[in-house]
């Protein structure tokens, strides 16, 4: 079983709009605040399977204004100076980054674990130990360690980790880095069999990624370490205002990982932990059912939530409508979801493209819906 360690800081991003699962997903309680598998919600369970390795006072949620309010009272474990909102959202380097900065001047040896707020663990024993393992990878020099996950496909819609020769029993240096790849390079990546998708969860100690930010990243870094310098202070919100806008809009991957690991496998120092345990990030509400229909004893490949229901002829559905009874005769791989103020309607071939809905809405400013 893996134990606490006293300097590790879980960090999770909870800043994201989770735009694919509108019309239940909204500005205000995104993807991250819904229970989607299971009675808590996303971001409950990713605070619940970390806490083991970590007390309370040492997890950080970077999070945006719209969610903050929801989020406190969701994790009320978790202290509410510890649970930031950005101004504006800068992508993942600026607000991991920021969490870098503050902890090395709370604690020198502190290492840190980025998260995102909305993966589904599925043997959160083995993922802890897991995690255990990249810790004291982490702690143990200018190590960056990443858990990578093995395709089942050729996702196109994940970056990728080229492995390279295998640096222990169970880490494997870092080749390089690919943002979403095209189709065909996705297929080639998985017959190669030495790729692994990037699951976007990180391992690095504060002081590892603040030299990072400072050699990639010199004006951004120069930037949050003034605002990491107001912490705790009166003036901090004002500083955090007034200066985070200033930082660059990129991911770590872009900003930090890239150009990290082009230094070549043996001098990046960034090593792949391949998971061992199951992972989903549930991107889509094809993602969703698939998962849950997984899980569904006795198997039906109808996923419905509501009171009651009838179906004939009916295959591969999703559909939520919950308080209303459902009749579905003739249709397959439907997505059906219902609220209130709106109504989606499409195919699992086309769920990917839900957010679309999202940014028409939008530019029609009808934000009543969004």
């Amino acid at each position: 079983m893996a134990k606490p360690n006293s300097n590790f800081y879980p960090v999770i991003l909870a800043g994201g709009r989770g735009t694919r699962f509108w019309p239940l997903s909204r500005k205000r309680r995104s993807k991250q605040l819904l229970a989607l598998d299971g009675k808590q919600t996303m971001i409950q369970q990713t605070v619940a399977r970390l806490l083991p390795l970590a007390p309370p006072s040492h997890c950080w949620i970077i999070t945006n204004e719209d969610l903050r309010g929801e989020i406190v009272r969701q994790v009320p474990r978790v202290r509410p100076s510890q649970i930031i909102a950005e101004p504006v959202g800068r992508n993942t380097a600026p607000a991991i980054g920021l969490a870098a900065f503050i902890l090395l001047r709370h604690n020198p040896e502190a290492v840190i674990g980025m998260f995102p707020s909305d993966h589904v663990i599925a043997d959160q024993a083995c993922y802890r130990e897991l995690l255990a393992e990249g810790i004291a990878i982490a702690a143990a020099g200018e190590n960056i360690v990443v858990i990578g996950i093995a395709p089942t496909r050729a996702e196109t819609g994940y970056g990728y980790i080229e492995a390279g020769v295998t640096s222990s029993e169970d880490s494997l240096h870092v080749r390089r880095f690919t943002e979403k790849p095209d189709a065909e390079c996705a297929a080639e990546f998985l017959q190669a069999g030495n790729y692994y998708w990037n699951s976007g969860m990180f391992l690095w100690s504060a002081r590892t990624l603040a030299d990072a930010l400072r050699e990639h990243l010199p004006k951004t870094a120069a930037i949050l370490e003034k605002i990491a310098a107001a912490f705790g202070t009166k003036k901090f919100g004002r500083v955090f205002r007034r200066l985070y806008p200033k930082c660059e809009n990129i991911s770590v991957d872009y900003a930090i990982l890239e150009p990290r690991s082009a230094k070549g496998e043996q001098k990046s120092n960034i090593f792949c932990l391949p998971a061992r345990f199951g992972w989903n990030d549930l991107g889509s509400w094809t993602a969703l059912h698939e998962h849950r229909v997984a899980k569904q004893t006795p198997p039906d490949d109808n996923l419905i939530t509501s009171d009651g229901a009838f179906t004939l002829d009916a295959q591969g559905n999703y559909i939520h409508a919950p308080g209303k009874f459902v009749a579905a005769i003739g249709v397959h791989n439907l997505v059906v979801v219902e609220t209130d103020d709106a109504l989606l309607i499409t195919t699992h071939e086309r769920a990917q493209d839900v957010g679309r809905v999202v940014k028409h809405l939008d530019e029609k400013r009808l934000h009543k819906l969004i």
